[in-house]
């Protein structure tokens, strides 16, 4: 995929230079992340590259969740990588190499400071690190990848001719044709287990096919250690109210699967949605979260503050304007409260949500890793504060009547009893949307999982919306 650029001498900074780049401060795609970055950087570069890596990172545990292969783990978080964290080859032109692998470089260590400090935190983090890794390391240039290897020293030995030659008959059973090399076998206990290696005299003879074994535990202890030495520094930053923040909101996005808030890209426009169109668009395109929300509204005639809140914003990043939203709580809370009740105790609340009343502040909507740590279970995420049987039944009640049977329970139930609350709901949406040809594994498209209530709707409208588009061209041709 990537091909390989020659290398020049290195300039008097002592960075390497590349043709059609110049001075490379980072020579190699693969780092092992030895030295922390040594500049200044602003409060929102610190948060978006390490948003931007988490991204990626939350997507291969979902991948491992979903019992994805590897070939389509890799797939997906090659395409995470592409939209998130680019990191081209040397042989590029047209990118600044040294800003992708800069931001690469700080994005990996904001993420050390947030997930130093609990044992859990360190395992989850160094495994899927490793896994981002070794994709990387697959998918990167052959003799780019092999001038990364030279610049290291990972302390092992080429096996000789006459080391060859002595055991060729043993050699020949673990892999014909091709370089060995030599290290304790205490460093390949994988390859050990698998016998995929030639042991001899406490040493392991392995091929270079499986050289990578030895580069990623090398990759492991040193993070392991490195994030060791981290956690003993973080109680430094307690009193920094400007980082400690960010870094907490991290580790709930990463310790709740989801990596962080999304954000539409082309949000609904004002007057696309009417009041009237709720109804039918919470049958059709609404996730759990927010279908239960609106089957309580329309049951009860009210919903309580934070109820009301949180659907409240979600329907206004859908594009209900602030004139069908007052129309629609209205009208359902017909029954309520009178209408000179209502004007003053609820009208003022759904203006402040639209930034028309108070501080005027532009509400985002909330989003799954919100809904996942909130405190009720009323508006809170369903795929966490469900009983197994109220979910099942919500699950059925709800989506039956796009495809959704009860034979698909169990495997969602499982993601659920796992605590990967996002995966069930991605397989939810994957079930019910496979009348737009939408696949097992293809969640909301590429392999994304769900990280946001408007996220799951806009994608579903859009999807009815390409259906119509094409069923009406062919009634035309």
């Amino acid at each position: 995929m990537f091909k390989g650029a020659e290398q020049k001498p290195k300039d008097v900074t002592g960075y390497p230079q590349v043709a059609h780049h110049g001075i490379l401060q980072y020579p190699h795609r693969l780092n092992f992340y030895d030295k922390p970055p040594l500049y200044d950087v602003t409060i929102e570069e610190f948060e978006s590259c390490a948003l931007d890596r988490l991204r990626i990172l939350a997507e291969i545990e979902s991948s491992a969740a979903r019992n994805r292969t590897w070939e389509e783990t890799k797939n997906v978080t090659k395409t995470q990588c592409l939209k998130y964290l680019p990191l081209n080859s040397n042989s590029a032109r047209s990118v600044d190499l040294n800003a992708e692998r800069k931001r690469d470089h700080l994005g990996h260590f904001v993420l050390r400071l947030a997930f130093c400090r609990s044992e859990e935190l360190r395992r989850r983090f160094i495994k899927a690190e490793s896994t981002l890794f070794r994709i990387r390391y697959e998918s990167d240039d052959s003799k780019e990848r092999q001038q990364f290897l030279d610049s290291r020293d990972f302390n092992w030995t080429m096996v000789d001719k006459d080391e060859e030659e002595r055991y060729k008959e043993d050699l020949s059973l673990i892999a014909e044709n091709e370089k060995f090399f030599k290290v304790k076998w205490t460093r390949v206990p994988d390859l050990v287990e698998k016998r995929e290696v030639f042991l001899k005299g406490g040493w392991a003879y392995v091929p270079a096919r499986r050289q990578f074994s030895i580069v990623r535990q090398e990759f492991e202890i040193q993070l392991t250690k490195a994030l060791e030495l981290t956690a003993r520094a973080v109680p430094r930053l307690d009193e920094d109210n400007r980082l400690m923040p960010i870094l907490d909101n991290l580790c709930q996005g990463f310790l709740s699967g989801v990596p962080s808030d999304w954000v539409a890209s082309t949000p609904g426009k004002e007057g696309e949605i009417t009041s009237d169109m709720v109804d039918d668009l919470a049958k059709q395109h609404f996730p759990l979260c927010m279908r239960n929300l609106h089957q309580n509204l329309k049951k009860d005639h009210h919903l309580k503050h934070f109820e009301r809140l949180t659907y409240g914003l979600f329907l206004k990043i859908l594009g209900l304007s602030i004139d069908e939203a007052i129309t629609f709580w209205r009208k359902s809370f017909t029954g309520g409260p009178a209408e000179t009740k209502f004007d003053k105790e609820y009208k003022y609340n759904i203006r402040h949500s639209y930034g028309l009343e108070g501080r005027r502040a532009n509400y985002p909507a909330k989003s799954c890793q919100q809904l996942l740590v909130s405190e009720s279970s009323s508006y809170g995420c369903p795929y966490r504060y469900f009983t197994p049987e109220n979910l099942q039944t919500a699950l059925l009640s709800a989506y039956s009547s796009q495809g959704l049977k009860s034979s698909d329970l169990p495997e969602i139930m499982q993601t659920v009893k796992s605590n990967h609350f996002h995966v069930a709901c991605t397989r939810v949406f994957e079930i019910t949307h496979g009348q737009y040809g939408v696949k097992k594994g293809e969640g909301i498209g590429g392999g994304e999982s769900v990280t946001h209530p408007n996220q799951y709707t806009a994608k579903s409208m859009e999807m009815e919306k390409e259906s119509v588009k094409e069923e009406t061209k062919m009634n035309v041709d």
